[in-house]
C-alpha cells in the first residue's frame, strides 16, 4: 500500500494532481477577487492623452479603454508596425477616429526630443501622461545610444526627459494628470546614487533598479508640481503576462509557464492606469502609490526625499538638460 492509503500507485499520483489542480485554482480565484476593477463610466470627450508603449500589453489595453471613452490618444510606441496595427484595431473596435501614432524610443534622448517637438507642435493641450513603456532584460548588456545603460535609459531617464519637455503643456492644461507604471519588484532593489548609469551590472535587478528610480521621481515630480494643478502619481499594475517577459531564457522559460498561469490579464494590468488617469476621486491627489486601484504603502528606504533629489539632479545631468529646456 502507497503512504498516501492507495493500493494503485496511478491513483496515488491522480489524487495528488487533483489536489495541486484544486489548491491552484483557488488560488487563481482569489487572485481574480482582489484584482482591482476601475468600473466608472466616466468620458473623457476633449481630454488629450499620451502612452508611452501603447502597442501592446497593459498599454494597449488603457489606449483602447481611454479611446472607447472618447479620448484623443496618442500612441507613443517605438515599434511603429505594430503600433498601426494596434491603432487600426482600437478604432475599428472604439469608433474613435482620433486615435494617433507617434514614434517614441525611450532609450534615445534625441527620439525623446523629436517627439516632444512634434507633440508641442500639434498639439494644443495635454490632459493625461502615461509612462507605460518599460524594458526588461535578462543576462545581456547593452548601452543605448546614448551610452546609458539600456534598461536605466528606457524606463527611467527617457520618462524623467519626456517629462520635462512636456511639462509647460501639462501645466497649461491644468488640471492635468502625469501616471507612471512603477512596480512592486522595486523592494528587491535599489538606487545606487554614485553609479547612476550601471552598464556593467546585471540587467535583470536593473530592472528592479528602475522601478525603485520611476517611484522616486514621481515623489520628487509631485513635490515640484505643488500648487500648479498637475499631479504625478505611480503604481504596481501586478504581474502580467505581457511583452516584458519574451527576454525569460531557457530553460527558466519552463517554470514561467507555471508562474505566468497566475499573472493578470492585460486588461486587468491597465485598471490602476485607468483609474489613475481617469477617476473623478483621483483629483488634486499627487505623490501616491497605488495598487488594485487603492493606495498602498511604500517601503521606508524609498520614502527618503533626499535621495529623491540627488536622484532628480544626477538625472537631469545624464538627460543632458539645458537652460532653454523648460524647468520643473
Amino acid at each position: 500500500m502507497s503512504p498516501l492509503g492507495f493500493n494503485d500507485p496511478l491513483s496515488a499520483v491522480a489524487s495528488v494532481v487533483t489536489g495541486v489542480a484544486i489548491v491552484l485554482s483557488l488560488i487563481k480565484y482569489y487572485l481574480y477577487l482582489t484584482c482591482g476593477h476601475f468600473t466608472s463610466s466616466r468620458k473623457m470627450e476633449g481630454k488629450t492623452v499620451i502612452i508611452t508603449g501603447a502597442n501592446s500589453g497593459i498599454g494597449k489595453e488603457t489606449a483602447r479603454d481611454l479611446a472607447k471613452r472618447g479620448a484623443r490618444v496618442i500612441m507613443a510606441c517605438r515599434n511603429m508596425e505594430t503600433a498601426k496595427q494596434a491603432q487600426d484595431e482600437i478604432v475599428k473596435e472604439t469608433g474613435n477616429q482620433n486615435v494617433t501614432v507617434l514614434k517614441l524610443d525611450l532609450s534615445s534622448q534625441a527620439s525623446v526630443r523629436e517627439f516632444a517637438a512634434e507633440v508641442l507642435r500639434t498639439e494644443r493641450k495635454l490632459d493625461v501622461l502615461v509612462h507605460n513603456a518599460g524594458f526588461a532584460e535578462t543576462f545581456r548588456k547593452t548601452q543605448s545610444v546614448d551610452g546609458i545603460e539600456f534598461t536605466m535609459a528606457t524606463n527611467h531617464y527617457g520618462p524623467f526627459l519626456l517629462t520635462h519637455l512636456l511639462i509647460d503643456l501639462l501645466k497649461r492644461s491644468a488640471p492635468s494628470r502625469i501616471v507612471v507604471v512603477a512596480s512592486e519588484l522595486y523592494r528587491f532593489a535599489s538606487v545606487n546614487l554614485n553609479n547612476l548609469n550601471p552598464v556593467g551590472s546585471l540587467p535583470a535587478y536593473l530592472y528592479y533598479v528602475s522601478k525603485c528610480a520611476n517611484i522616486m521621481f514621481t515623489r520628487e515630480l509631485a513635490r515640484r508640481l505643488e500648487g500648479t494643478s498637475v499631479t504625478a502619481n505611480c503604481l504596481h499594475p501586478g504581474m502580467i503576462d505581457s511583452g516584458i517577459w519574451r527576454n525569460v531564457p531557457f530553460p527558466l522559460t519552463l517554470p514561467m509557464r507555471v508562474i505566468k498561469s497566475f499573472f493578470k490579464t492585460n486588461v486587468e494590468g491597465a485598471q490602476t492606469s485607468l483609474y489613475l488617469a481617469c477617476s473623478e476621486e483621483m483629483q488634486g491627489v499627487s505623490g501616491k502609490y497605488f495598487m488594485d486601484c487603492k493606495e498602498a504603502s511604500l517601503s521606508a528606504g524609498i520614502s527618503d526625499m533626499e535621495k529623491a533629489r540627488k536622484l532628480w539632479d544626477e538625472s537631469a545631468k545624464i538627460v543632458k538638460l539645458t537652460e532653454s529646456d523648460p524647468k520643473i
